[in-house]
């Protein structure tokens, strides 16, 4: 029987630093067991000849190689059997940084009790070596910290001190990692416009491949995160896309022969062909654990792009392919789902995807207000937007996250009447969208703004011409349109469509109708396709009684038993303006009372 080879340290080395995560797994794993003190204190030492204990270095690549094949608890263990060794050896810069990566990954694993005992560790190894690379780490950790607090100028200094130590180690994945650190800062100070020529210079070591993968993986999320937060559409489009196609590659198509180590017959495997819990021979390891992190940015800009099925299955995706310690995107993956279901009508759907991205710690707004206000529950929808936005401070850095907000309580605001609420909240979204970053960048904030301002130019009754409303949703139109955005385009051209007929132009109005209602039956937005079809169809029909369009609106809802806060809130007006409606219909039908009005809704086909 021949007798076979014990897998080689230096075949695990050359694999781990081709960045062949599954093969290196495989063989340092094998490498691992056989060489482990199995036996016990007493076992005899093994031969001249036969496998030995993997060195601290070896247990950081083992670290690193299980990390990358999903075996999370693995890797913290092989990590803090190098730290020891590194620590015995008196090889603080190593102790160090395997100290670091401790911290990262309880921190991830969300024990911040054990990540901070090791970072301080960490630092106490480092805190007396000459300046080395290992404390770039620790300035990256400073900086965050900072900001967390919030003290920018000790933030700022922190980045700085990490891009100057990177900078004399000559190492590309430290330097590019350090100009994302100070990007983050500068866009937390509001200095976008400076914070994305940072991104850029960094993105561009990671699309020329110069990275290795783990920061090539870090800055696709941090930069993905980084542009969504600025509201820059076009960076994120094109980076998502070049983030996918990165994941897409099969990093790690290793598949172990027995003969080439890893099986169970040379480590002392079970009976089923696994090596006590290690893999299989053959197995084969191909997930990039950077995967679900990029496919959650995906979902949001196939949302935004109207691919609504492709979407929701990214955001199955994203639930089967993150890590244990990323719970984050799965959360935002269910609130994702959420935002397609309430679209399409699927509210108790969309409840529930909400409901979920709660549980996970994702605060499930605006969405979760909007679904309210869709239900009826107009002051549920108030208060949830009111204390989203209270929650989240004075001039973030997530300025897209905001503005959705802000986006969302002027509709909220405008169905309830406030319309001072809204103007308060249309003048936040303008001076956003006036200190964000430049065109094309400034577009999708400029967009959200310009909607918002027609809509509360709308529900202030014409006071200010049909030109106060038009001018704004033409330029939003144009926005939406030019990012080929359809759901905000269809939305926009449903207050157009408005603002056309307030100011006669009958056949614009029943244009931007037809448009709108088409793009809603695409996407398969049931309730806005439902609306603007209804709209169509009174255009049609002609008006009974000299009614107006507004009037027609406003008896139909009468005729299904709406209150005047009811009708205020479906119309987006104020009850005061539905009060004045009404005592024009009376005058008109020549009525006294909302029966008589709904009698004759009933008898003239007005009636919903």
């Amino acid at each position: 029987m021949a007798v076979q080879s014990a897998p080689s340290v230096e075949r695990a080395r050359d694999a781990a630093a081709r960045e062949s995560w599954a093969e290196a797994y495989v063989l340092l794993h094998a490498l691992d067991r056989a060489g482990s003190p199995a036996d016990g204190p007493d076992a005899e030492a093994p031969d001249q000849e036969g496998p030995r204990p993997l060195t601290p270095g070896d247990l950081d690549l083992l670290a690193d190689a299980a990390w990358w094949s999903g075996h999370v608890d693995e890797s913290v263990d092989a990590r803090l059997r190098a730290h020891a060794g590194h620590t015995a050896a008196g090889d603080h810069r190593r102790a160090g940084c395997t100290a670091w990566w401790l911290h990262f990954e309880y921190r991830s694993l969300g024990r911040p009790g054990a990540a901070a005992g090791w970072l301080h560790r960490a630092r106490r190894h480092l805190e007396h070596e000459p300046e080395c690379p290992e404390q770039c780490f620790l300035a990256w950790t400073e900086s965050e910290e900072a900001q967390s607090v919030p003290d920018p100028e000790a933030a700022t200094a922190a980045a700085l001190r990490m891009y100057r130590i990177a900078a004399d180690s000559g190492s590309p994945d430290l330097i590019a990692l350090s100009r994302q650190a100070h990007a983050a800062v500068l866009l937390a100070n509001g200095r976008r416009a400076e914070s994305l020529a940072l991104l850029d210079d960094a993105m561009c070591s990671v699309t020329a491949g110069e990275l290795s993968g783990m920061f090539t993986g870090w800055l696709y999320c941090m930069a993905l995160t980084h542009c969504m937060a600025a509201a820059d559409f076009a960076r994120a489009v094109e980076w998502t896309d070049a983030a996918m196609a990165w994941c897409s590659v099969p990093w790690s198509q290793y598949a172990a022969p027995a003969s080439e180590g890893g099986g169970a017959a040379e480590t002392g495997g079970s009976d089923d062909g696994t090596a006590d819990g290690g893999p299989a021979a053959g197995a084969v390891l191909t997930d990039n654990p950077f995967r679900g992190l990029c496919r959650i940015h995906h979902v949001q800009v196939l949302d935004l792009l109207g691919s609504w099925p492709l979407a929701a299955a990214e955001a199955e995706r994203v639930c089967q392919e993150v890590m244990p310690d990323c719970l984050e995107a799965v959360a935002a993956a269910h609130y994702e789902a959420g935002e397609i279901q309430r679209r399409r009508g699927l509210l108790d759907a969309a409840a529930a995807s909400y409901a979920r991205a709660h549980e996970l710690g994702l605060a499930p707004q605006p969405g979760l207000a909007l679904l309210r206000l869709a239900q009826g529950k107009a002051e549920a929808a108030v208060t949830g937007l009111r204390l989203a936005l209270a929650c989240q401070g004075d001039a973030p850095a997530d300025m897209l996250g905001r503005a959705r907000l802000l986006a969302a309580q002027t509709e909220v605001a405008l169905a309830v009447g406030d319309v001072d609420g809204a103007a308060i909240a249309v003048n936040e979204l303008e001076a956003l969208a006036a200190t964000g970053p430049r065109p094309p960048a400034a577009t999708l904030l400029r967009a959200m703004a310009d909607t918002a301002h027609g809509s509360l130019a709308l529900a202030r009754d014409g006071g200010e011409g049909p030109d106060a409303a038009l001018r704004p949703l033409r330029r939003a139109l144009a926005g939406w349109l030019g990012m080929r955005i359809p759901y905000e385009a269809a939305q926009v051209r449903m207050l157009l469509a408005a603002a056309c007929r307030a100011a006669g132009d009958i056949e614009a109005a029943r244009l931007e109708l037809r448009a709108a209602l088409g793009t809603f039956e695409r996407l398969g937005a049931v309730p806005d396709a439902r609306r603007a079809a209804a709209l169509l169809s009174e255009r049609r029909r002609g008006l009974p009684g000299g009614l107006t369009r507004r009037e027609a609106q406003v008896l139909r809802l009468v005729a299904a038993g709406g209150t005047n806060r009811d009708i205020a809130r479906e119309l987006v007006i104020s009850e005061h303006t539905v009060a004045r409606h009404l005592n024009n219909i009376y005058a008109k039908l020549n009525v006294t009372s909302r029966a008589a009005a709904t009698a004759y809704a009933c008898s003239h086909g007005l009636a919903a």
